[in-house]
């Protein structure tokens, strides 16, 4: 089939997969086509049926992260999108593990804007034993005292370092394959995809929640989005973050445009009908690339970063916050700020921010 034509799909095609999507049933990889290559006028009933399975687990709820980059640069793996890699020539900081103080600022932070997961990301190709050490021994006060949800993203890791972060804590490990196995040398050659496919069988193995998604706009075929989708899918994520690739000056990648709009509306849409129950974040790149489609992704996903990104800026939290206030969503958090502490959450000082009532949706 002609990559670059439409697949046909009668109207209530859609509809009728949801239908099968909420009685458990996984997509196929010939449905995964139909939803990414439909054609503009049956996008509208896409995200229908998109918003009727995250509906169905989440009701309005909203969750929000924020992001430390708490050890920038200083990398050995030569990954094309990275600004952080030994091949990259941007301008970034280049840094080791940041303090205690640094942490509890970036969760603080994190509490000031509601969040319900701080993630903290070091750079590398895998942890050192002496950084996930550190970050064990900050981690149960950044949860007593914030409340936070803590997610770590370490890179390539195996059961004794997801143990360690467990035991401190840690809830969840995020891990991305990035792309499709066919795809995976063009954008790295330092390790394999096999490679990532192993973190993520350690960290399950060790009973930890999983966080991983990838980064759409490298150059790949919708196949290679496709392969990632049901590849994630049999791993059955707890968060799925989509990235669409900013090209940062300096990196391999860093002239690549940008992408269609609609299109990634049905990457978001892909990922909803894969995995249906997961935590769906659009991450990096949204504003770039859904442009003023940024609000119809969260009648999709259920997930955004508030603020910055690992290098990169986002948009104002102000933002953020509006648009979440304009499609009348409630965001989802569980913790609380310090006491005497004089944290607002951002946006509209008519918007009230909550903890949604227990109704039985998926945490």
């Amino acid at each position: 089939m002609d990559r670059n034509k439409s697949v046909t799909s009668e109207p209530g095609f859609f509809w009728q997969l949801s239908d099968s999507v909420l009685r458990g049933r996984r997509i196929t990889t010939e449905e995964a086509r139909q939803i990414l290559f439909a054609e503009s006028r049956l996008l509208p009933e896409l995200i229908a049926a998109a918003h009727r399975i995250r509906w169905h687990y989440f009701r309005n709820a909203v969750q929000l992260n924020v992001l430390i980059n708490a050890r920038s640069g200083l990398c050995s793996e030569d990954c094309a999108y990275c600004s952080q890699s030994r091949i990259s020539t941007a301008p970034i900081a280049k840094y080791d593990l940041v303090s205690e103080e640094d942490i509890l600022a970036g969760a603080a932070l994190a509490a000031s804007r509601k969040a319900k997961t701080y993630c903290i990301v070091l750079s590398g190709q895998r942890p050192l034993r002496r950084d996930l050490e550190k970050i064990a021994a900050i981690v149960p006060t950044v949860i007593k005292k914030f409340g936070l949800r803590i997610c770590v993203s370490a890179g390539i890791m195996g059961e004794e370092e997801a143990e360690l972060l467990k035991k401190c804590g840690v809830t969840r490990i995020n891990h991305n394959l990035n792309t499709g196995r066919r795809f995976y040398p063009f954008i790295c050659s330092t390790h394999t995809f096999e490679d990532r496919v192993a973190t993520l069988r350690a960290i399950r193995k060790v009973g930890m929640q999983l966080c991983s998604g990838g980064i759409v706009g490298m150059g790949e075929e919708p196949e290679d989005v496709i392969d990632l989708a049901l590849t994630l899918a049999q791993f059955e994520p707890e968060a799925v973050p989509i990235n669409f690739l900013i090209p940062i000056p300096g990196t391999p990648l860093g002239n690549r445009g940008r992408l269609e709009a609609r299109y990634c509306l049905k990457v978001l849409c892909l990922f909803r009908f894969a995995i249906p129950a997961c935590e769906l974040r659009i991450a990096a790149g949204r504003e770039l690339h859904l442009r003023t489609l940024q609000p119809l992704g969260l009648w999709i996903a259920n997930s955004i970063f508030v603020g910055d990104y690992l290098t990169t800026k986002g948009q104002p939290p102000e933002e953020d916050f509006r648009m979440i206030e304009d499609l009348g969503l409630i965001p989802e958090y569980d913790g609380a700020s310090p006491e005497g502490s004089t944290c607002q959450p951002l946006g509209s000082q008519n918007f009230e921010i909550r903890k949604p009532v227990d109704n039985g949706l998926a945490p």
